[in-house]
């Protein structure tokens, strides 16, 4: 009778090989995800010369990397500059940031504009900072993109912003509208893109720890705990966990807009809509009066 030979036990895996392997897939999903979104948009071209807004954050550190890595395989030609406003404020640790580009040997610029003054002498006390700061940022940022002629302004805002935006616009300004993946901005002069526009929040955040980003906070406004967007953020959060997905339900959405299907006569043509003659319709004027409307025999 021939003896078994037991086969070799295959050997555990570490602890630290298994967060490799982890990191690595969700790298390679981030990856193609932002792929997916610069195609689907047209976001980078050849030639391109693309300005990466570095906020020290965990979603511009995201975008950065993403886009690096992309960049060596790219089917096009581009050139990536990370760019940072220093605002100025208290105890910002402006060591950071230039450390870390330097690190990775990636071009980037430092802008020095006190808006943190700005902001903080206009602003009363306990009311919201962010638009006005955003505004301030944008202004800086863009100066900086016509001067050294950026053909793309890169900004990390993810899938779950583009959603948030939505119904913060829908909740307090009454009005259906968002973040799109790339527009193109107010004065025509910059093209403005988001590649990680399919990329999810708990991914970015997951990513950052494991790439152990050198994140720093924003304490400008970090104590205004009412803010609109906090609470629209809170809301889609408990939406998401009593109906798994349902956040990436709603960003399919924004990409599949039925205009028949709404009220704005300025994006549908309700007047013409199985109208029986050429003559014109009655105003809301006429409607309102409550008299009589004059009728094309009379």
């Amino acid at each position: 009778m021939n003896a078994v030979i037991p086969l070799p036990l295959a050997e555990p895996q570490s602890l630290a090989q298994r967060k490799k392997r982890e990191t690595d897939k969700l790298a390679k999903r981030l990856r193609h995800q932002v792929g997916k979104a610069i195609a689907d948009f047209g976001m980078i071209e050849n030639g391109d010369k693309v300005m990466v807004c570095l906020s020290g954050g965990k979603d511009s550190y995201t975008l950065l990397d993403v886009l690096l890595q992309l960049q060596k395989k790219a089917p096009v030609e581009f050139s990536i500059t990370a760019v940072n406003l220093d605002q100025k404020q208290p105890g910002f640790p402006e060591h950071i940031l230039p450390e870390y580009l330097k690190s990775i040997g990636v071009d980037f610029h430092i802008i020095e504009q006190d808006t943190y003054s700005v902001v903080s002498r206009v602003i009363p006390e306990g009311k919201t900072m962010c638009s006005l700061c955003s505004r301030l940022r944008r202004g800086a940022l863009y100066t900086y993109a016509e001067q050294h002629g950026f053909t793309k302004i890169a900004l990390g805002h993810h899938r779950d912003d583009l959603v948030n935006t939505f119904f913060l616009n829908l909740f307090f300004h009454a009005k259906l509208s968002g973040m799109p993946p790339k527009l193109l901005s107010d004065d025509g002069k910059h093209v403005v893109i988001r590649p990680l526009a399919y990329v999810r929040e708990d991914d970015i955040e997951a990513y950052a720890e494991a790439r152990q980003f050198p994140i720093i906070p924003c304490n400008l406004c970090g104590s205004q705990e009412n803010l609109q967007r906090k609470q629209v953020k809170k809301m889609l959060a408990q939406w998401e966990k009593d109906t798994p997905g349902r956040i990436e339900t709603m960003s399919r959405a924004l990409g599949d807009i039925r205009p028949s299907q709404l009220s704005d006569p300025k994006l549908f043509d309700f007047l013409s809509l199985g109208k029986r003659s050429d003559g014109d319709l009655p105003d809301a004027h006429a409607w309102l009066a409550g008299g009589e409307t004059p009728r094309e025999d009379d």
